[in-house]
């Protein structure tokens, strides 16, 4: 079913991306009021009129494209939280991040992104990320390869001897024991620095332009996107139980995405090291 409708319809899904960042966020970046923005846990927990519009529209769009299929969206679980078991059923699930990236979006940085995946029994098949305010979109299948505008994507291996760029969660998202974790990768030979857009950061390791991610929430509309992307650049991820995430939850955090499976070995390696 996936498969089939996979080979008619991924540019139909990016059309629906591409229409609804036009319609619900564009507009608003860098034009929005202080009513349109709100707090969810905190500071660094924002919320957008464009987050909630967009999601809208693209919860509209795409089950109308895939008949049967649900949504599981960051703002429709922020919600009702219980709409997250949705990822774990039957049916095929969209899962949506409208704005990933909204403290960027905010502040009028260009460094946010719509993601949307499509998942059946906790495997993705499908991922399309925009960057809007960048003009750029990625798409992945899986078995089919990834691409940006078009052009494939390859992650490639680091250069012997370089030193990791490795993007890491914000202390706000972390427990004592994963900050412990995380001051594994203060080490010679690795720069690690805070992430931005989880959605883009994966765009940089499937570029090779960054080479691993070290991240300590589960967040499906976060990661499930970018995942797939990177996998199918040809990187790998891995959590601290040394398993692949998975998107369904109960993974041991934190974990890894990164351009080659020797370099998620040794980006684990460095997170058991400081727990």
């Amino acid at each position: 079913m996936i498969e089939e409708f996979l080979a008619q319809h991924v540019t139909d899904v990016e059309e629906a991306v591409r229409k609804a960042a036009a319609a619900e966020i564009m507009p608003r970046f860098r034009q929005l009021a202080a009513h349109e923005i709100d707090q969810k846990t905190g500071p660094h927990d924002l919320v957008t009129d464009a987050d909630r519009k967009a999601e809208e529209y693209l919860t509209g769009a795409l089950t109308a494209l895939l008949p049967g299929s649900v949504v599981v969206g960051e703002e429709a679980v922020h919600a009702n939280p219980a709409t997250y078991e949705a990822i774990r059923g039957d049916a095929p699930v969209w899962i949506v991040d409208p704005v990933d990236g909204t403290r960027q979006f905010v502040h009028g940085d260009p460094g946010f992104c719509t993601l949307v995946a499509l998942a059946l029994d906790g495997v993705v098949h499908a991922s399309w990320t925009f960057a809007p305010a960048r003009e750029e979109f990625a798409t992945a299948v899986r078995g089919r390869g990834a691409v940006v505008d078009g052009t494939p994507l390859r992650s490639g291996s680091p250069a012997p001897g370089s030193e990791l760029r490795v993007a890491t969660s914000h202390p706000d998202y972390t427990t004592e024991e994963q900050k412990r974790a995380l001051l594994g990768l203060r080490t010679e030979g690795v720069r690690p620095r805070p992430c931005g857009s989880a959605g883009l950061e994966y765009l940089a390791v499937a570029r090779g332009e960054l080479d691993a991610t070290a991240f300590s929430w589960e967040a499906a509309w976060d990661h499930a996107a970018g995942l797939l992307l990177v996998e199918e650049a040809g990187g790998a991820h891995l959590t601290l139980a040394r398993e692949p995430f998975r998107v369904t939850g109960g993974n041991t955090l934190p974990f890894t995405a990164a351009r080659d499976a020797a370099t998620a070995g040794r980006v684990v390696d460095l997170l058991a090291r400081g727990v």
